[in-house]
């Protein structure tokens, strides 16, 4: 074998593409894999094509394939690796509180409590349990619109019981600020429907 030529020895011919030549000494070295002498013959001959190659591509006479002069452009590109998605950064019990509301619910909820805040501020002092009958429709609309989420009964009233007091206590907190023009239940009143919206449309 080593007294072929090296087109003879990997058994190709001379105007063989770099793809046959390569195939040639792959599928040799695997034949002859016991046996060192051929396989350092078969070695042999591949560098040698190569360097011939070379040798005639810079003389102009062939074009080398950019894989034989620059091997590693050819290797196959490196996948960015993906990029890790950073941890929610609010607790697993917020996160499952949380609604993204479609736009009718949205609507819904602050049709109802426009309505009911409308008629709060028609309200007169002399008309208390008319104002109380209000704040209790807007707690059972809280606790319905909520419910329709999940089906859960229990934490839709403790919701609609935290944005009651959390309201009434805003409410009652602003009132001297920014209460010109109303009484103070009328005023807790109406802040308690906005924070009723509010857990409607965005709680679960």
């Amino acid at each position: 074998m080593s007294d072929q030529n090296p087109y003879e020895t990997l058994g190709v011919t001379e105007d063989a593409s770099f793809e046959e030549i390569q195939d040639a000494k792959n599928r040799l070295s695997q034949q002859y894999k016991d046996d060192g002498k051929l396989v350092e013959s078969v070695e042999a001959a591949y560098d040698t094509i190569i360097m011939d190659r070379l040798k005639r591509r810079q003389e102009g006479k062939i074009k080398v394939p950019e894989r034989i002069r620059f091997p590693e452009r050819s290797a196959p590109p490196q996948q960015p690796s993906p990029k890790t998605t950073p941890a929610n950064r609010y607790p697993a019990w917020l996160q499952g509180l949380i609604d993204t509301p479609s736009r009718a619910d949205i609507l819904i909820s602050a049709s109802v409590y426009v309505l009911l805040g409308a008629v709060t501020l028609f309200y007169q002092s002399a008309e208390g349990s008319i104002l109380s009958l209000v704040v209790a429709l807007g707690f059972g609309a809280s606790v319905y619109l909520l419910n329709r989420k999940e089906k859960r009964l229990g934490r839709s009233v403790l919701l609609t019981l935290a944005g009651l007091l959390v309201g009434m206590g805003i409410g009652a907190a602003l009132y001297p600020l920014a209460g010109a023009g109303l009484e103070g239940d009328q005023f807790a009143t109406l802040v308690t429907f906005f924070v009723f919206w509010l857990i409607t449309s965005f709680l679960r």
